[in-house]
C-alpha cells in the first residue's frame, strides 16, 4: 500500500478546553472517515443542519480567527490551529464533532492536536491523494498588507514577514519548505497579542478565554509569560502556522510558493478565493506512484506524510 494514499485517523480521540474568544468550554471528538470525504465539522449541540465544511468559500469571518459557516448560519470558529495539525500530519479525511461554536484553544499552538493524532496513529487507504498545483502567479494587496502565490515544481514554500510597532517583536521573517523542513517550531508556536490590545479585544467581545496559559502576551520589550518564548521566531512562526491551517481550507495539499507581508486569515482567504475563481490558475492532480511529477517531489511528499 502506497504512502501516497489518503489517510485518516486510526481511531477517534477526544479533547476539551476553553475557546479563546468565546470563553466557553467545548468538547471535540475527532473520528476516522473514509477516502474522499475530506474534513467535516459537525455541531453536536445542534440537531438539524449541523454539518459545516471547512472550505475557503464557507469562511464567514476572518479577522481575529477563521470562522466557517454553512448555508443555515451554523458556525465553527478558531479552526485554524486544528486544521494546521491535520495538514501537517497528512490527515485527508476526518469528522470533527464539537458541542459548541469554538474549537478549544488549548495552549495556543497546534502541538496538543499533533500529539493526539500521533498517539492514536494514522490509517492508510487504497485511494491516491490529490494535490493542487498552482499554475499562475496570483497576488492581492490591502494597504501595507500583501500576499501572493506562484508556481513551484516540487514544494509548498511559505515566506512570511510581520512588522509590529513593538521593540520586542519588531520585524520578523521566516521561510519554510513545508514538505521538507522540520516544522516542530511552527507547530509549537503560540498565538500572541500586545498587552495594550487586550482591552480593545474585550470591548469587541473577543479574547474572553485568553490567558497566559494559551497566548503569548508582550508588554513593551517583555514577554509576560513565565517561561518566555518557545523559539526565537515564535511570533512569525505562529503566523505561518495560521497560514497552513487556512491553506488547508483548499481541501488539499498545495504545490506553490506563498509569500506574505503583514498578512493574516483574511488576506489568505481572499488570495485563495482569487486563485479558485479561475480554473486556469491551478490544476488538481491525483498522485499515483507511477504519476508523480518528479522523484524529488515524491520524496518530499512521502517525508511530509509518513
Amino acid at each position: 500500500m502506497s504512502l501516497l494514499n489518503q489517510k485518516t485517523l486510526n481511531k477517534e480521540f477526544t479533547f476539551q478546553g476553553i475557546g479563546l474568544h468565546s470563553g466557553k468550554v467545548s468538547t471535540v471528538n475527532i473520528l476516522p472517515s473514509g477516502p474522499n470525504t475530506g474534513i467535516i465539522f459537525r455541531r453536536t449541540d445542534i440537531k438539524k443542519n449541523n454539518t459545516i465544511l471547512p472550505s475557503i468559500f464557507n469562511v464567514s469571518e476572518a479577522n481575529y480567527c477563521t470562522t466557517v459557516a454553512n448555508e443555515f448560519g451554523i458556525k465553527v470558529s478558531t479552526i485554524e490551529h486544528l486544521m494546521a495539525a491535520l495538514f501537517v500530519k497528512g490527515i485527508d479525511n476526518a469528522i470533527i464533532e464539537i458541542n459548541g461554536e469554538e474549537v478549544p484553544i488549548l495552549d495556543g499552538s497546534s502541538i496538543e492536536f499533533v500529539k493526539k493524532i500521533e498517539h492514536v496513529g494514522i490509517k492508510n487507504s487504497n485511494t491516491p491523494i490529490k494535490v493542487i498545483k498552482i499554475n499562475k502567479p496570483i497576488e492581492i494587496k490591502d494597504g501595507n498588507k500583501e500576499m501572493s502565490i506562484s508556481p513551484s515544481k516540487i514544494n509548498l514554500e511559505v515566506d512570511f514577514e510581520i512588522n509590529f510597532d513593538n521593540p520586542l517583536i519588531n520585524k520578523q521573517r521566516n521561510k519554510v519548505n513545508v514538505y521538507e523542513d522540520d516544522l516542530s517550531e511552527i507547530i509549537n508556536s503560540r498565538t500572541f497579542c500586545l498587552f495594550e490590545d487586550i482591552e480593545k479585544l474585550k470591548k469587541m467581545n473577543l479574547a474572553k478565554g485568553g490567558s497566559l496559559e494559551n497566548a503569548v502576551v508582550v508588554k513593551g520589550s517583555k514577554v509576560l509569560n513565565d517561561n518566555g518564548l518557545r523559539n526565537k521566531k515564535e511570533f512569525v512562526n505562529h503566523k505561518i502556522l495560521d497560514c497552513l491551517g487556512d491553506l488547508f481550507l483548499s481541501g488539499y495539499k498545495i504545490i506553490g510558493k506563498v509569500k506574505s507581508v503583514q498578512g493574516g486569515h483574511k488576506l489568505t482567504n481572499e488570495l485563495l478565493r482569487k486563485v479558485f475563481s479561475n480554473k486556469e490558475n491551478y490544476s488538481l492532480i491525483e498522485i499515483r506512484d507511477n504519476k508523480v511529477p518528479s522523484e524529488l517531489m515524491k520524496n518530499q511528499l512521502l517525508k511530509s506524510i509518513a
